[in-house]
């Protein structure tokens, strides 16, 4: 009896399994996703047109930056140079020499300063230019220098600092003269027009046709007939019965030639044949 109860239990959970399994295939039939044909989204092609990039500024020629210079906006810049320099008249010497009158005072040339090999072999007066040159890199100016200073990108700044340096000096250089900036070249000239040339004028006078050669004419005198010559006229004699002699050979009676005019009469005498002509007796 409780082995009837537990078979009976154990196809109860099997048949609810085996019909949960049913169930769940039935509906992933029923309600399967649609599948795309191609996986993803179209992408823009490479025709379309990507956007211009803007075309650098041209920089503005350093003595026009350096007359509208700030000269309070360059001592704020120059901070960061006191820790190695020094900017009042004598001056100490510090990690690099005194800024005071730098402006046309001859290169490596400070007494008691240690310059680098390549500053001394530099040569020439600093001028607004090459402190202009210095101060946006120094080690690409100089090599070898003894300078760390990075740089100084913005040429504006560069132009207060050398505005300032300037001034620092009891008779300072004059700065140089400031000329216009050079208009900015045409991104793209347009293409002259091209110069079409004119077609040759079709000659009025017209090709002569070639002569057509006339075929020769048809004679109009008819060729005339050839005549016709009459048979020679049957004998009226009846022809009398052949013996049973042999008849001589008839003689050959010469052909009447062909005239243009046909002749009047038959010849008197015609050729006999051998049916027409009487063998004697």
């Amino acid at each position: 009896m409780e082995t009837t109860d537990g078979n009976k239990l154990a196809l109860a959970v099997l048949t609810t399994l085996l019909g949960t399994m049913a169930l769940g295939v039935f509906s992933n039939a029923i309600y399967a996703p649609n599948s795309a044909l191609k996986p993803g989204y179209p992408l823009p092609g490479a025709s379309e047109a990507a956007p211009a990039v803007a075309a650098a500024a041209p920089e503005i020629p350093f003595p026009v930056e350096l007359a509208k210079a700030d000269v309070g906006k360059g001592q704020g810049d120059t901070k960061i140079c006191q820790t190695c320099h020094s900017f009042e008249k004598g001056g100490p010497i510090k990690v690099g020499p005194p800024l005071w009158g730098v402006v046309g005072r001859p290169k490596g040339t400070y007494p008691g300063f240690s310059y680098s090999d390549g500053m001394k072999a530099k040569g020439g007066d600093w001028t607004y230019d090459d402190l202009n040159q210095f101060l946006t890199k120094p080690s690409a100016y100089v090599s070898g220098t003894k300078m760390t200073y990075a740089g100084e990108s913005e040429e504006s700044k560069r132009a207060d600092i050398v505005d300032y340096l300037h001034t620092l000096s009891d008779n300072p250089v004059p700065l140089p003269a400031a000329t216009a900036a050079p208009a900015p070249a045409a991104s793209a000239a347009p293409a002259p027009p091209t110069t079409v040339a004119p077609a040759p004028a079709m000659s009025a006078t017209p090709t002569p046709a070639p002569s057509a050669t006339p075929a020769p004419a048809m004679s109009t005198t008819p060729t005339p007939a050839p005549s016709a010559t009459p048979a020679p006229a049957m004998s009226a004699t009846p022809t009398p019965t052949p013996s049973a002699e042999p008849s001589p050979a008839p003689s050959a009676a010469p052909s009447p030639s062909p005239s243009a005019e046909p002749s009047a009469t038959p010849s008197e005498t015609p050729a006999p044949t051998p049916s027409e002509t009487p063998a004697p007796k």
